[in-house]
């Protein structure tokens, strides 16, 4: 959409995260007014560019102060991408996964009931899904974004409220941050060091950034053109899940990098997802466009074909 036929608000959580940040640097890129909550200590680096086309509000961890911040901003959409992600977690993380995975949403839902904000993209995990059970969380992680599900079905049948969510699967692209597989990789091969990991049969669906952010772009428009229904939900995959094995083979092969890796020297994880959820439904309008190739040149290299 061009920048003139948007005239739209939108409000970010979780906009200072590799995910969120893409998403809200689209949105200002499309024409968007756009606004992001913020923690006082959120380090604001991968918005950097962005500082002077947006409004940043710093939330307290009231329902008041979020009641407040909701009233200013009046958004037309509201981008839910803020949570705590730990893959495993331990006893002292609990209680602050519990607040932002769940209290926190809470909060925001109820400040958008309560002013007559009614468009919420929320994001959730293929990880609600082990073994490709409608239901069945791989950590405490999944279960927490089950969990806000659950309570966003309260406001959806008693409220005006209407919830896309985008189920995500392993993202990457340029500028990550985040300890995942290729920053593993990148590592490995710059300091010529050699990698322990599991046998690598595991099937991984990994979906570029810019595929990502147009997902959340395809939902929006959903909203606008008023397609959408009380609830909805998609899965956001690339619909061609690899072998651990062949991601690697091929990041060596398009960096022209030389990897070692110890195939075998650390046993699968409890709960290691083997095959990626493949059950859920595909957004209308949204494919992937870009190739585990092309996404590797674009964030290695730089290059685009």
């Amino acid at each position: 959409m061009s920048r003139s036929k948007i005239n739209k608000t939108a409000l970010v959580t979780g906009a200072t995260g590799f995910v969120g940040s893409n998403v809200t640097k689209r949105l200002v890129e499309n024409g968007w007014r756009v606004h992001v909550i913020l923690r006082p200590q959120s380090k604001l680096t991968l918005l950097d560019n962005l500082k002077n086309n947006v409004t940043f509000h710093y939330h307290d961890g009231s329902a008041e102060n979020m009641l407040g911040i909701l009233k200013s901003i009046k958004p037309d959409i509201v981008f839910h991408l803020a949570s705590l992600f730990l893959a495993h977690h331990q006893t002292k993380h609990i209680e602050e996964m519990i607040k932002s995975n769940i209290t926190f949403g809470t909060q925001l839902v109820d400040a958008m009931t309560a002013i007559g904000s009614s468009c919420m993209i929320n994001t959730g995990t293929s990880w609600q899904h082990f073994q490709n059970k409608k239901y069945n969380p791989v950590c405490l992680y999944a279960a927490t974004k089950q969990a806000f599900e659950s309570i966003l079905t309260f406001y959806t049948q008693t409220t005006l409220l209407k919830v896309i969510t985008l189920k995500l699967f392993d993202t990457f692209g340029p500028n990550d941050p985040r300890p995942k597989l290729f920053t593993l990789l990148r590592k490995t091969a710059n300091e010529n060091n050699t990698l322990a990991m599991s046998p690598g049969e595991q099937l991984i669906d990994l979906v570029y950034i810019d595929d990502v952010v147009d997902a959340f772009m395809k939902a929006a428009e959903r909203f606008q053109k008023g397609k959408s229904n009380q609830w909805e939900e998609y899965a956001v995959s690339s619909g061609n899940p690899i072998p651990l094995k062949e991601i690697v083979s091929i990041y060596g092969s398009v960096t022209g990098k030389r990897l070692s890796i110890n195939w075998g020297e650390r046993l699968y994880r409890h709960n290691e997802v083997m095959i990626p959820w493949n059950k859920g439904k595909c957004l209308p309008g949204w494919e992937t466009k870009i190739s585990l190739e092309e996404g590797i040149k674009r964030m290695e290299l730089g290059s685009e074909d």
